[in-house]
């Protein structure tokens, strides 16, 4: 298993992780806000006025409104990269990788606009008056080409089917087996219930939710979505508030340090500029979803008579998504003081390196040759990996010569525990990586039998000082308010909403990718599939699901973007059309001359 993990971890190097990937995504946003004319600003408004219902009709076509449709994608894309995307693109690229974040959404909301039109006119009414569509209809309808021998080749409808089938294995890369192994890990950390119970009860819940197809998730996304976000933002304003002297100097980190990188500070070794663009370029990205083809297909079911009216509402998306809640996360995060400070932490294995040397993050030597090291260039001096055994005693490291990094900082007041008692003896390290013995782990029946907590205590753990990344670091942030302690549970309640409603809304993708595939007779057995590995995942390792969430990511992404392009004269068409029609239900000469201004 280890193997394929590392397969696909190198494959993602060449596909999603490369630098060419970022410049495709980020290239189609850019090319479509200029060719049409910064749409994400001059219909900002007029997308609020869709959302509110002001231009409904009873005879819209469709199963769900445009308020249901915003937040059942919200639901797909806020989720854990609001919480712990945020607090890793920070500990990794510093404040201003929040600025490059913000960049990246502000161009997601033209990408996502784009994407939203073109699939909805290119929807399927089903024979039992349900709706399905996604950039696999637009694809199969608009990507066909005729050549000169009269001959029609049927690109569209590959690439249709290539998407569809990434879109299925996303869903559970993405949307289910991720999700509730955060959820039931938080949940086991914050409240110590064990994490089958976790999975058994949400999988009931979720089984209960998703059964009964888009409107019911539809019904359930509108009032969960507006819930979890006012929890958040209660919590993040508690924080913020009590740190109100921090957000200045909060917001000059941020901007002020977006075009030199952030220099070391605290615990932070620093981050060059190339790197701090690349964090919140990658953060960003991952955290609103724009290009990837997800949201259309939500947004397909939504009643509007106009595909390009639907497409304004998807334009509050990343707004919503990555300008507020993730500069929510952000500011927290910052004003509290917790992201470059050293904190009492159960160290995780893959974060964990021992390299040969003694260093030390308080001088300005130190600093620069640890940097040099994390920053992982070809270029730039690397420590030399530990290999061998080291010597404890009564949990402490006897073996000289040797530094312990952890999260990209040097672990402090560290010690080796076995269960709760301080380990002696001997380890095994190997290219800097403890070596985990795998009979040490629970077997699958040992799991089911509720033996996981006590096999988890028989693990040798490390626990010292060091900073810390994602979930766990946003939880330290949220302590640092007006709820003190309490704060880390508004975390875990967050997490678990935001991860939860990201299931649901991820099966609905699933269920209409397969229904292109198969048809919607599949959707039932695809449903038990979807809940059955919901709740495995809630106890089991999901490393290797994550890594290839990341490749098929990309393989969605790639052909949506790639269409988006092709067609850029048909989307600008429909654009067109939609301001003439609007322009002509609204006889009065004061909104014909403003929306005129919209056609140009």
């Amino acid at each position: 298993m280890q193997a394929i993990n590392d397969f696909l971890i190198n494959l993602d190097g060449y596909i999603g992780g490369h630098p060419w990937f970022v410049f495709l995504l980020l290239g189609t946003g850019i090319f479509f806000t200029f060719y049409l004319g910064f749409p994400q600003i001059r219909y900002f408004k007029h997308a609020i006025r869709i959302v509110k219902g002001k231009y409904d009709h009873s005879k819209d076509v469709g199963d769900t409104s445009h308020f249901q449709a915003l937040t059942t994608a919200l639901s797909g894309t806020v989720g854990t990269g609001n919480i712990a995307g945020v607090a890793l693109a920070i500990h990794l690229g510093g404040p201003a990788a929040l600025f490059w974040m913000l960049v990246t959404a502000m161009i997601g909301m033209c990408t996502k606009f784009v994407e939203v039109s073109i699939s909805h006119k290119h929807r399927d009414i089903l024979p039992n008056g349900t709706v399905s569509g996604g950039p696999m209809y637009y694809m199969k309808k608009k990507l066909n080409f005729r050549l000169p021998s009269g001959k029609i080749l049927k690109v569209g409808a590959v690439m249709g089917g290539f998407f569809a089938v990434a879109t299925v294995l996303s869903s559970f890369g993405t949307g289910s087996l991720p999700q509730i192994n955060s959820i039931s890990n938080s949940v086991f950390a914050t409240f110590g219930i064990n994490h089958i119970i976790t999975g058994f009860i949400l999988s009931i819940l979720l089984g209960l939710v998703i059964i009964g197809g888009i409107k019911r998730i539809a019904k359930v996304t509108s009032t969960l979505v507006p819930a979890m976000a006012l929890i958040y933002l209660i919590g993040a304003l508690a924080v913020i508030f009590k740190n109100y002297d921090q957000i200045l100097p909060s917001l000059g980190a941020i901007f002020g340090d977006a075009f030199t990188g952030t220099a070391a500070t605290g615990g932070f070794l620093g981050a060059t500029l190339s790197w701090t663009i690349n964090r919140g370029v990658n953060r960003g990205l991952f955290s609103n979803e724009a290009g990837q083809g997800s949201a259309p297909i939500a947004h397909s079911a939504a009643r509007a008579p106009e595909p390009v009216s639907e497409g304004m509402v998807a334009i509050l998306e990343p707004f919503i998504d990555t300008i507020v809640i993730c500069t929510l996360t952000g500011l927290v995060l910052l004003s509290s003081g917790v992201w470059n400070q050293k904190h009492m932490n159960q160290f995780q294995d893959a974060d964990m390196e021992f390299v040969v040397g003694e260093y030390n993050d308080k001088t300005e030597k130190g600093r620069k040759i640890l940097s040099n090291h994390i920053a992982n260039k070809k270029d730039l001096p690397k420590l030399d990996l530990y290999e061998g055994t080291i010597q404890i005693e009564d949990g402490k490291l006897q073996t000289p010569g040797i530094t312990l990094l952890h999260a990209e900082s040097v672990a402090e007041d560290y010690k080796f525990l076995k269960g709760e008692d301080p380990y002696s003896g001997s380890l095994e390290i190997s290219g800097g990586q403890l070596v985990i013995d795998e009979s040490d782990k629970p077997t699958f029946g040992e799991r089911i039998k509720g033996l996981f907590a006590k096999q988890e205590s028989e693990k040798i753990v490390i626990e010292g000082k060091s900073l810390m990344h994602s979930a766990p670091l946003t939880a330290k942030a949220f302590e640092m308010g007006f709820f003190g302690r309490w704060g880390q549970y508004i975390v875990s309640i967050g997490l678990l909403l935001f991860a939860f409603s990201t299931a649901i809304s991820w099966s609905y993708y699933g269920d209409r990718a397969l229904t292109y595939l198969i048809g919607p007779n599949s959707v039932v057995y695809y449903r038990i599939v979807y809940v059955a590995m919901f709740f495995i995942a809630s106890f089991t390792d999901t490393t290797i699901i994550w890594s290839l969430s990341y490749i098929t990511i990309a393989l969605m992404t790639i052909p949506n973007l790639v269409g988006l392009l092709v067609l850029h004269k048909d989307i600008k068409k429909i654009i067109r059309e939609y301001w003439l029609s609007f322009i002509g239900d609204h006889p009065d000469e004061k909104i014909s001359k403003k929306y005129s201004r919209k056609l140009k």
